[in-house]
């Protein structure tokens, strides 16, 4: 397993991003992250596929939604190793999506702290809910 972040491990699929969100879904947040995530058959061959979300509403300029964006996903690649290999070993799959929830920006090494968090919540959830 690799570090990198790949066209596979992308979330793109409006069908299943729409179930994310149609009640379907389980969410939880870590301040300024929220995520939403759903088991699902994916047709990817990856146990994971994310997406990522910076509201247009709080961060009027592109660049610093861009910004954010590129730091959630490098964060993510770095972190993802634990939940890629508890879903790899269960042969399950799973889209989710992760939403930027703080009202200004944050520095990197706050979003990694907190995207770590995440993804070990996001793996004990998943265990609790089989």
């Amino acid at each position: 397993m690799s570090f990198t972040l790949g066209k596979q491990e992308r979330l793109k699929s409006k069908k299943v991003i729409g179930q994310l969100f149609n009640k379907e879904g389980q969410s939880f947040a870590i301040y300024p992250l929220r995520v939403v995530w759903l088991k699902t058959t994916l047709d990817s061959s990856f146990p994971m596929q994310f997406a990522v979300s910076v509201p247009k509403r709080r961060f009027k300029k592109a660049v610093d939604r861009n910004h954010l964006k590129r730091q959630i996903r490098e964060a993510y690649r770095l972190n993802k190793l634990p939940a890629y290999e508890y879903l790899e070993k269960k042969e399950q799959q799973v889209a989710f999506m992760i939403l930027y929830t703080g009202k200004e920006k944050i520095p990197y090494i706050e979003i990694e702290k907190k995207m770590n968090l995440l993804l070990k919540r996001f793996v004990h959830s998943i265990k609790k809910n089989g």
